[in-house]
């Protein structure tokens, strides 16, 4: 599993910022598998039916004064 962020500080006047700011999760959308299903007397015994998020990303801005 692979995480990313990124962050840039812009300072605009002496007391004022701007902060820009990506995160993504999973960058590299690699399939993460849930557990098998382990009921035995379940149709689905032994089978991997389900998977995590795919990627994920976000972005911020954030001013500061």
């Amino acid at each position: 599993n692979w995480d990313m962020a990124l962050r840039k500080n812009t300072m605009i006047g002496e007391r004022v910022a701007l902060e820009f700011r990506a995160e993504f999760f999973n960058i590299f959308n690699h399939a993460q598998f849930e557990n098998p299903d382990g009921d035995v007397v379940g149709s689905n015994f032994g089978q991997v039916t389900s998977a995590r998020d795919p990627r994920i990303g976000q972005f911020a801005l954030k001013f500061s004064f």
